[in-house]
């Protein structure tokens, strides 16, 4: 669909409208930025674990990080 974006994996996929892919994108690059970054605005060790307990999650604060990060990328090269 124009203006839109497809995230998925093997199983299941999403669509969202391009505005809303955008925004996803710089909430997952903030994300990212909260988990990596060091002082008071580091999301807790309590938060990270809430943050992973998805299944198919990445386990580690460095992986989850990556993980935002990289689909972040992704989301603003698709659109």
């Amino acid at each position: 669909m124009p203006g839109s974006v497809t995230i998925g994996h093997i199983e299941a996929a999403a669509m969202v409208e391009h505005g809303e892919a955008d925004r996803l994108a710089v909430l997952l690059d903030e994300l990212g930025h909260l988990l990596a970054v060091e002082g008071p605005n580091r999301l807790s060790d309590e938060q990270v674990a809430a943050l992973c307990a998805g299944a198919g999650m990445p386990r580690r604060r460095a992986d989850l990080a990556h993980w935002c990060r990289g689909t972040a990328a992704q989301l603003h090269e698709r659109h």
